[in-house]
């Protein structure tokens, strides 16, 4: 498990934007979650890091230090006050771009990406209207 320090710039490794936004975002399951609180509609903690399988103590720990770091916010689940959801904060919304442009290098260069085959297609042909509609439906 990779542990990543805080958004701190007294800690980071490197004075470089890209590996201080690494610092925060570069290990293997993070941007997945960006992924489904962003682009798949998901929110809830059951529903997050599917079908990947991440487990469930790797996702609490990611989901903790996106907290944090002030990338998501967790609050009390509208259909079941027991239950909390989870959704991107400006700051997290702000990644969806890096997010769609990772999607559609995988789609033009892997064997896979079926699902979001429509959303990456009109991304690529309109980035600003395509992320405007998905900010838009996360408002």
């Amino acid at each position: 498990m990779v542990n990543m320090p805080k958004h701190d710039p007294s800690c980071s490794r490197s004075s470089c934007p890209i590996g201080t936004a690494l610092d925060v975002i570069g290990d293997r399951w993070t941007l997945l979650v960006v992924r489904d609180l962003g682009l798949a509609g998901k929110s809830r903690f059951s529903e997050i890091g599917q079908p990947e399988g991440i487990a469930t103590n790797i996702l609490a720990e990611r989901l903790a230090r996106l907290e944090k770091v002030g990338v998501v916010i967790k609050e009390r689940d509208p259909d079941d006050g027991r239950k909390r959801s989870y959704r991107l904060t400006e700051k997290g919304k702000d990644l969806l771009p890096i997010v769609m442009e990772m999607a559609a290098w995988g789609l033009k260069h892997t064997d896979d990406g079926e699902s979001y085959r429509a959303m990456i297609e009109a991304y690529s042909s309109d980035r600003d209207g395509a992320l405007q509609a998905i900010r838009s439906r996360l408002d």
